[in-house]
């Protein structure tokens, strides 16, 4: 069942998270730990990010530095795929258009449909590392509207090579994000909106926010969309602090504004464990009101670390 047939069919707000591949060399078995303290609580689905590839720098013997492409957290499909299998779940593996050809998006999404696998979450991705904006692959995608438009063509049986006859089309459930603090760099909230209707009315199916720590702003995100003629359902996505320097990181690295009582109390704290308890308190009282509101789900932004999300969802759900 695909993550909008979930949505329409779901009695109350589900319940989702969200995990990263392990590092390139590590094993999955810190990722099956994450699940399994997640799985009693029946998820509706599992978000598996993506990553593209980074630019690296490594010194020679003769002291110059040599410029690498390195994809630090590759196998985003395999491991969707094994949790799938391993769990009986749905699993939403990400595409981004960053550092991805039209050729090779398009061979990523005909493996996951030999792989059974119906669901994508679909971004544009960052800019490079060290680089001040996006730049898209040559014959890549610059915006996420047009990754979707791709997937949508491909629903509809319509591949990159116009010459292919008797072609099955795909069935992808598409997902995009949204961002109820505005994107860093739309120039306001109603271009944000305007880029995200485009994605909408180009085949997304639902939108999953980027992380709000202050539920007003889902709220009025929400009520700004369906002004906007956005009529697709959003879920609700959070993240629990988990340590005392969050409150610097998480601003800087997703541009988002934090509540003063959230900053105040984490800065009473000693150490990165009571942090993680006010993290909680706040996450679950997040919850608690996005359920009591109707949302049609919560997503919990985990980065591998899930024993946190658990108390939050044993509290809320």
């Amino acid at each position: 069942m695909s993550v909008i047939d979930k949505i329409k069919d779901a009695k109350g707000p589900m319940f989702t998270f969200e995990l990263l591949p392990p590092l390139k060399g590590h094993s999955i078995e810190k990722t099956y730990a994450a699940i399994d303290r997640l799985v009693e609580f029946n998820p509706a689905y599992i978000n598996f990010t993506s990553h593209r590839n980074e630019t690296t720098y490594f010194e020679r013997p003769d002291g110059l530095l040599e410029k690498r492409i390195v994809r630090l957290r590759p196998g985003t499909i395999a491991l969707a795929a094994a949790v799938k299998y391993k769990y009986n779940i749905t699993v939403v593996p990400h595409l981004v258009c960053g550092g991805f050809t039209r050729e090779e998006t398009e061979n990523a999404l005909i493996e996951m449909n030999f792989l059974g696998i119906d669901d994508v979450l679909v971004l544009r991705g960052d800019a490079q590392k060290g680089v001040k904006r996006f730049i898209p692959e040559k014959d890549g995608h610059a915006h996420a509207f047009e990754l979707v438009e791709q997937i949508t063509h491909m629903n509809n049986g319509k591949y990159l090579e116009e010459a292919l006859e008797n072609v099955t089309p795909t069935n992808f459930c598409i997902g995009v994000a949204g961002y109820p603090e505005k994107h860093f760099e739309a120039p306001n909230m109603e271009a944000d909106i305007e880029n995200l209707k485009i994605k909408v009315d180009a085949g997304a199916s639902y939108i999953v926010t980027q992380m709000f720590f202050d539920n007003r702003k889902y709220f009025r995100f929400r009520d700004a969309c369906i002004e906007a003629g956005i009529t697709v359902p959003i879920v609700a996505g959070i993240k629990a602090i988990s340590a005392i320097n969050d409150i610097r990181f998480l601003p800087q690295s997703f541009h988002i504004d934090l509540p003063n009582d959230l900053v105040n109390a984490v800065r009473k704290c000693k150490t990165d464990k009571e942090a993680r308890e006010v993290g909680v308190e706040w996450a679950t009282m997040q919850s608690k009101e996005l359920i009591k509101e109707g949302v049609p789900g919560v997503h919990y932004y985990t980065y591998g670390i899930s024993d946190n999300v658990a108390k939050i969802v044993k509290a809320s759900f």
